[in-house]
């Protein structure tokens, strides 16, 4: 066997075994060193490892964690849906209305998918299981809107496609995966609403909000939906860089959490900061770690061969992006989308350009694919956390999830036949696509 089949083998075993990603990136990476290089060449890993994260945009990664996190402390998931739920009111499906708005605001401020999750669940499942909704529907359907936030700037996983794809513009890939996100939201929305009028899931008022007004409410929420103004406002205008946004966006949640919503201590400010740093530090491992697995693939022609292979399967560019697509589902089913970034774009890159993908509008679509995956079982990270929060087992969410991947997976389709839906918005902006 040639050294790149050994370093494949080799990751997938390690998988298998039960090795933690980032180990298994950077045992196989080494397999294929010594197999395929020299055992000489390890002395290689600490140059790679470091390599991989000194890189200044990654900066904005913890940074954006740690935003999602003070927002979740500060209370300002339960501001915003008790301002939603004033402007609904009380009917079928409104709940679940409530839910989808709400995960899709708090995206604009965490950019990250389990924070998102866990922030809305805690607060609205309660009140959905005190309407009648069942605890199963209910953990999916936020599980689900939550995975909006790698689509809704700022996004982590967008921040990330822009390091490893070379000469795409992150402004461009936020404004890009504003419509999107908030399609895969309407798209989520519809089959919940529909299911709760069959079953006569009706939404009442959250504890305590039943004599607050919309304007009431709107001036308590006010602070949480600026956020999103605040950071994008500011990228457009050019009054800071993506990462300063991060900067920006700590600064003012802070601000928020202490001053303003007054739920937050400098003692709770001090946790979340060792919070963001563990968080940060498992998804700076796994960057680190991947480092050496691409070092080796790259020198070994790995990727060139994969890539090769890949594009030799059919001249049809559409009936190739199906497979990637449907790959990519596979992938997000069973790795997290820092990972499956790492490895399939050295691969998918010659492919995207090969057939002259636009790369701002591919990335829109892997991180659309990756949002699925995150709700879908057997590894569906937000639907882990909505399920801890409401008590159930992961088995209990099967069918629901069903109806929500085949929902977003529509709006995956409109976006690969209209490429416009996500291109329109950086174009008219101006940013290079």
């Amino acid at each position: 066997m040639t050294p790149d089949i050994w370093m494949i083998l080799a990751f997938a075993g390690f998988l298998i075994a039960g090795v933690p990603v980032a180990f298994s990136l950077a045992l196989a990476g080494s397999v294929g060193i010594v197999a395929g290089l020299s055992p000489d060449m390890l002395a290689t890993l600490g140059t790679n490892t470091y390599n991989s994260i000194a890189k200044y945009p990654l900066i904005a990664i913890p940074l954006f964690i740690l935003t999602g996190l003070i927002f979740e402390r500060s209370g300002v998931a339960l501001r915003l849906v008790r301002f939603a739920q004033a402007l609904i009111g009380p009917r079928h499906g409104g709940l679940a209305l409530v839910a989808v708005l709400v995960c899709m605001i708090m995206g604009g401020m965490s950019g990250s998918g389990p924070a998102d999750a866990a922030a809305v669940a805690m607060v609205m499942l309660p009140s959905m299981t005190k309407a009648g909704y069942p605890k199963p529907f209910s953990a999916t359907l936020i599980a689900a809107s939550a995975s909006t936030a790698i689509l809704i700037p700022p996004s982590v996983a967008l921040i990330l496609y822009s390091i490893v794809v070379p000469g795409v513009d992150l402004r461009a890939l936020f404004a890009a995966g504003l419509f999107p996100g908030i399609l895969a939201g309407l798209a989520l929305l519809l089959p919940a609403m529909i299911v709760a009028k069959r079953y006569g899931w009706e939404g009442t008022p959250v504890a305590g909000a039943e004599t607050l007004t919309v304007r009431t409410t709107f001036r308590q929420a006010l602070p949480a939906l600026f956020a999103p103004v605040l950071i994008l406002g500011g990228l457009r205008s050019g009054l800071f860089t993506p990462t300063e946004a991060a900067v920006v966006a700590v600064a003012y949640g802070t601000i928020v959490g202490l001053f303003l919503t007054k739920e937050l201590s400098l003692r709770d400010l001090w946790e979340l900061l060792g919070e963001a740093a563990i968080i940060s530090g498992v998804v700076m491992l796994i960057i680190a770690l991947a480092g050496i697995f691409a070092w080796a693939g790259t020198m070994l022609g790995t990727f060139r061969h994969l890539a090769e292979w890949i594009i030799g399967l059919t001249d049809n560019g559409v009936l190739l992006l199906v497979l990637v697509m449907l790959a990519v589902l596979v992938a997000g089913m069973l790795l997290d989308a820092i990972s499956i970034y790492l490895i399939m774009m050295p691969v998918l890159i010659p492919v995207m350009q090969h057939f002259e993908w636009n790369p701002v509008w591919f990335g829109i679509l892997l991180a659309m694919n990756i949002a699925i995956g995150q709700f879908t079982p057997p590894v569906a990270v937000n639907l882990m956390v909505t399920t801890e929060v409401a008590k159930i087992r992961l088995e209990e969410t099967l069918g629901w999830a069903l109806l929500f991947v085949v929902a977003m997976g529509c709006a995956l389709a409109l976006v690969a036949i209209f490429p416009s839906i996500a291109l329109w918005l950086p174009s008219v902006l101006g940013y290079n696509i």
